[in-house]
């Protein structure tokens, strides 16, 4: 069964779109958190960015960019949030990789948060060594 974000790409259903190129297309978020809240999904239906091969995993930040560069001159944004989440744990709702580009305003409303914990740097270190590339 295709994803919502097929459906919008193949044009079953509506959408404002913004940007397409050969891997990835931008629509306005239906759900606008702000005027121009703007989602960025791939073509090809990967679930999350682990696995989408790298041109595409490209693509999508190079069309956020693009399009967070619109985002903030057309719509006069104090900033800009970028958002990409993985898995549910990792606070994704659609099981179709993809990323919010969302025009920030002092004091809206949007919230993101998270406890620091603050670890000593030896664990710091410790935490690096696993995933060194």
């Amino acid at each position: 069964m295709p994803t919502i974000f097929e459906r919008l790409y193949s044009g079953e259903l509506p959408c404002a779109r913004v940007y397409a190129d050969e891997h990835v297309f931008a629509f306005m978020d239906a759900g606008q958190l702000n005027d121009g809240h703007v989602i960025v999904a791939s073509i090809r239906p990967y679930e999350t960015l682990m696995d989408a091969d790298e041109e595409t995993a490209a693509a999508l930040m190079r069309a956020a960019r693009r399009i967070a560069i619109a985002v903030e001159r057309e719509f006069a944004a104090d900033g800009v949030t970028v958002l990409q989440a993985n898995r549910a744990a990792g606070w994704q709702t659609v099981p179709h990789l993809h990323l919010h580009v969302l025009p920030r305003r002092t004091g809206d409303a949007v919230t993101l948060g998270w406890p620091r914990r603050d670890p000593p740097f030896e664990t710091l270190q410790a935490l690096a060594a696993r995933i060194r590339l």
